[in-house]
């Protein structure tokens, strides 16, 4: 009577435990009438559950039972409790997700995984929340509608996932998914999700010199700001990669640059004949990869033999000029007509005789005879 008594106990115990752990599995995809039949199920496992647990309850302590029998007796007990928790489980809401840190590219459709791991209640409450730049939190999925941001753009695929169609840069941004059910023992989760769009690089703005003299400076810049994440920068001469340490390749070994792949920039301290050549950008992300046009510059050397020569020829021209005009001033050449011009005089007129001076001639005539 007592190994019949035993082993109902224990398969009874085994039984109902699975049958509750199943049904909290199937509480997340069962429709309205297969969750409440597989809720009454678990109700009812929980009550038989406890009877067993009151009649291993009933064992006496100091038992003259054999040490083997008392511990199989008190198996049932542990297996009571077990199913107790599967119970209790089954009463709270449990968010769960794929994916804490999703990326997409830009234009591309991304899905935010928000799924109900258990829950009792039959219509749960789901809000979607997106919170950018630690401002106040706006809904994007609120009373069975898509709204703010979203609108047109997205849908919510059963039971919580929100997925986004054509994403843009500006969806970048932190998604809250709150579940609330107010049958549950515990009645609301809620789960974070890190959403981050990735854009590809537009064509970056190069800048090279067109000409540099030897043993100069001289800088070549690239940047652009459309790219997420921040792009990289990369140089190439004559279509070979130009190395961050020019110490690592021989065709750069002698060459002395700092080359900063963060900014773009690619100076140059002293530069050599050896650094003339085609110069082009790429810039680059996790999205993609963009390059700017191709730029020739020159080397020249400096001619310091031609250059003393020059500026000592245009010593001496700039000297003979000055000689020139001091003698011309000596000479009166360049006061000889405004003497001419200024300091003529008219001659004084006589008495009782008037002078006329003719258009058509330059000398003076008399007007009347002289008065004896």
């Amino acid at each position: 009577m007592y190994t019949l008594s035993l082993s109902l106990s224990l398969s009874l115990s085994l039984s109902l435990c699975v049958c509750v752990c199943v049904c909290r599995r199937i509480h997340t995809h069962t429709h309205t009438h297969t969750h409440s039949l597989s809720l009454s199920l678990c109700r009812c496992s929980l009550s038989l559950s406890l009877s067993l647990s009151l009649y291993c309850a009933h064992v006496p302590l100091h038992s003259t039972l054999h040490p083997s029998k008392m511990a199989l007796t008190r198996l049932p007990c542990v297996l009571a409790l077990l199913t107790v928790h599967c119970y209790v489980s089954v009463l709270a809401v449990v968010l769960k997700t794929s994916n804490k840190t999703p990326w997409v590219n830009e234009f591309e459709s991304i899905e935010l995984s928000c799924l109900i791991e258990s829950i009792s209640t039959i219509n749960p409450r789901i809000e979607w929340k997106k919170i950018k730049n630690g401002e106040q939190p706006s809904y994007v999925y609120y009373e069975k509608k898509i709204s703010g941001d979203l609108e047109n753009r997205a849908r919510l695929r059963e039971p919580a996932t929100l997925v986004i169609l054509n994403a843009t840069r500006s969806d970048t941004a932190s998604y809250r998914c709150e579940v609330t059910a107010p049958s549950d023992h515990k009645t609301f989760d809620e789960i974070l999700i890190d959403l981050r769009i990735r854009v590809k690089p537009v064509v970056p703005t190069c800048s090279v010199p067109k000409s540099v003299p030897v043993g100069k400076s001289a800088e070549l810049s690239c940047v652009e700001h459309e790219g997420f994440p921040r792009s990289q920068y990369q140089w190439f001469r004559n279509k070979e990669e130009i190395p961050e340490d020019p110490k690592s390749s021989p065709k750069f070994f002698n060459s002395s640059y700092v080359l900063n792949g963060e900014s773009g920039t690619l100076k140059f301290s002293a530069v050599r004949k050896e650094d003339a050549g085609q110069y082009y950008c790429r810039a680059k992300n996790e999205a993609g990869v963009s390059e700017c046009a191709p730029q020739i510059m020159e080397v020249y050397d400096i001619n310091i033999a031609g250059i003393v020569l020059g500026v000592l020829v245009v010593v001496v021209v700039l000297l003979c000029i000055t000689v020139g005009i001091c003698c011309a001033y000596r000479r009166g050449y360049f006061a000889s007509q405004k003497q001419m011009g200024s300091n003529y005089k008219t001659p004084g007129k006589g008495d009782g005789v008037d002078y006329v001076r003719t258009e058509d001639e330059g000398d003076f005539r008399h007007k009347s005879s002289f008065v004896i």
